[in-house]
């Protein structure tokens, strides 16, 4: 991870494939294209990949989110159970359809707690949203559990864990709905870019109007097409679905190698007394894009982590002092800070997040530090950085 690392031949092939016919849009000029459909071509590859029915491209990871709730039918007033740790696209793409953002505590996996899950539930909630960060997965048996019993929607927010499994299948294709992101810092990139994945027809069916402005996509006049609902402007462009269909076919090499410097940096710390690690649920597989590790005490943890950094060890994440992936830092979303006056169903229903004990979720974050796993390094820069690790974490302890 990232994608980017491996940029090459591939990519600029299928970009010139897209600038030699002149036709960036996904839609239409069917005489100019020269047989040239990089988004369709993209979706099939993908849905395979991930084993699911059906994929939508979409134009971001956000839009991905916003794109799969619309076309689940949640919208103003909907309750969204989302966890305290993950990006803030998770609550944009929620309050942006005029639900309810409710957010819940995180466990040892650093994600959703089922227990925290089912106490939030209430007759408004359409939807759990588990996110899965920095490359592994929430407790989906648990949660899919909790969603059959209550009748709710499972969207899985695999951005971050492209290509991890949990009991055999894909992440993102154990739900109802599942998201990614392709921006460019992710572990395959189409520069900006998404995708919804679903085995539901009415789903692919209401994703694929509703990210195009409504259009129902039946026959060969774009304009001709009728409009079925309402919709908005989502779509990829075939430049961007030109990169990540390069990109799609080195997935597995990417996940291979992340998970040989994952091993040779675990390794190096599995013994250093005070080091524990997340915990990845039984039957599931991470995609091994960062090396998630917990120091004894908070204290303990930012010491090390300002050390890691005087040492050279760059792409390690305190998340717990983090804007933009954990609760502490989102005082817009506490304040409900907005440019304009937002729908009566979010003020009226929003909790206190000012008041909300998330100390649970303190008590996993605060002892976090998150090492970026990267595929562009040589393999004794590896066992370096391993080195230096523990090396450093050891002094601290």
């Amino acid at each position: 991870m990232p994608g980017f690392e491996v940029f090459g031949a591939e990519e600029r092939k299928q970009v010139s494939d897209v600038l030699e016919s002149g036709v960036l849009m996904r839609y239409g000029f069917d005489g100019m294209r020269n047989g040239h459909w990089k988004a369709k071509e993209f979706e099939t590859a993908f849905a395979e990949r991930m084993q699911a029915n059906h994929c939508q491209l979409v134009s971001s990871g956000t839009a991905a989110l916003t794109v799969a709730l619309a076309s689940a039918g949640v919208g103003a007033g909907d309750e969204v159970i989302m966890p305290t740790f993950t990006f803030v696209a998770s609550f944009e793409s929620i309050m942006m359809l005029g639900a309810v953002p409710v957010l819940v505590d995180i466990d040892d996996t650093l994600t959703l707690d089922p227990e925290a899950v089912e106490a939030a539930i209430t007759p408004k909630t359409r939807c759990v949203m588990p996110v899965h960060m920095c490359g592994s997965m929430a407790d989906l048996r648990k949660l899919k559990d909790i969603c059959s019993k209550h009748d709710l929607i499972l969207l899985e927010d695999a951005c971050q864990a492209i290509g991890g499994t949990f009991e055999g299948k894909p992440l993102g294709s154990y739900g109802d709905l599942g998201c990614f992101s392709f921006d460019y810092v992710k572990t395959i990139t189409c520069g900006e870019g998404g995708a919804v994945i679903t085995n539901k027809e009415a789903y692919k069916i209401n994703a694929d109007q509703f990210q195009d402005h409504g259009h129902d996509h039946i026959g060969n006049d774009r304009g001709a097409e009728t409009h079925p609902t309402l919709g908005y402007n989502f779509r990829i462009s075939e430049l961007n679905a030109a990169v990540g269909l390069a990109q799609l076919d080195k997935l597995d090499g990417i996940l291979k190698c992340q998970k040989h410097h994952y091993t040779i940096l675990r390794e190096a710390l599995s013994g250093v007394e005070g080091v524990s690690f997340r915990r990845v649920p039984e039957g599931g597989e991470e995609n091994y894009s960062f090396l998630n590790i917990y120091l004894p005490t908070e204290a303990l943890a930012k010491k090390a982590h300002s050390a890691l950094s005087e040492a050279g060890i760059d792409a390690c994440f305190y998340w717990y002092t983090n804007n933009w992936h954990y609760i502490n830092g989102w005082e817009h979303l506490k304040e409900l800070k907005a440019l304009g006056r937002l729908p009566q169903e979010i003020r009226q229903q929003m909790q206190d997040l000012n008041s909300t004990d998330f100390s649970k979720s303190d008590a996993w974050m605060g002892r976090t530090i998150s090492c970026l796993v990267k595929i562009g390094w040589p393999e004794a820069q590896v066992k370096d950085r391993a080195a230096t690790m523990r090396r450093v974490i050891t002094d601290i302890l």
